[in-house]
């Protein structure tokens, strides 16, 4: 059973990260670059969660501007791109229980 799942998690780490080294059976991180909207490229690994969720309500969405809930996306590595409403909707549908909506 270890060897199974030892295989299948170098095949997910694998398919997720980079490469791995059939003589070690070590995993070869490659980092990701993108480009950014500058032309300048940045590194990134994935998704990075801060160490705080957004304690946000709806009524504190519905009231935020747009540079406020672009920040807020970006800093957990997701980008959004529409109208104002749209921004607000997805930030609220991302971040807010059922519960709250």
């Amino acid at each position: 059973m270890a060897m199974g799942l030892n295989w299948f998690i170098r095949a997910v780490v694998t398919q997720i990260v980079g490469q791995t080294d059939d003589s070690t059976g070590e995993v070869k991180i490659e980092s990701v670059k993108m480009s950014n909207k500058d032309g300048g490229e940045k590194c990134s690994s994935g998704f990075q969660m801060p160490l705080h969720y957004p304690r946000y309500k709806k009524e504190d969405y519905m009231k935020m501007e747009e540079w406020k809930v672009d920040l807020l996306l970006k800093e957990y590595g997701l980008s959004f791109y529409g109208s104002m409403e749209e921004k607000r909707n997805y930030a609220m549908g991302t971040f807010l229980w059922p519960s709250q909506l």
